[in-house]
């Protein structure tokens, strides 16, 4: 059982930034490619980010792109999401979420959340205009 914890949310003006972290505890967190979703009201739960188990390998969501960067530190089992330029459609609730894998690549498809085996909480982030 892997759990996750998130934090870094806040409220925040639009073009300002974040950073949000996702604390993993166990001891094979460089099993998992690690990935962000948000969800906002009303809506499903889009992915953002994915990063494979060393950190080799990332992909965004085009929305994000450019101005989110995802990253980890294995020595520390966290995973971050620095966001930049931020917009008030970026206002969701953000997941951490936690694929076990052997490969260390990335899989074709990394953006549905039913792939995904551990979540975390969630961490809310709000982008006053």
């Amino acid at each position: 059982q892997v759990q996750l914890v998130e934090s870094g949310g806040g409220l925040v003006q639009a073009g300002g930034s974040l950073r949000l972290s996702c604390a993993a505890s166990t001891r094979t967190f460089n099993y998992y490619n690690m990935a962000w979703f948000r969800q906002a009201p009303g809506k499903e739960r889009d992915f953002v980010a994915v990063v494979s188990r060393f950190g080799d390998s990332t992909r965004y969501a085009d929305s994000v792109k450019g101005r989110f960067t995802i990253s980890r530190d294995n020595a520390e089992n966290t995973l971050y999401l620095q966001m930049n330029s931020l917009k008030p459609e970026d206002t969701a609730v953000y997941f951490c979420a936690a694929d076990f894998t052997g490969s260390t690549s990335l899989p074709v498809r990394v953006a549905q959340p039913n792939d995904y085996q551990y979540w975390g909480q969630g961490t809310q982030v709000t982008v006053s205009s």
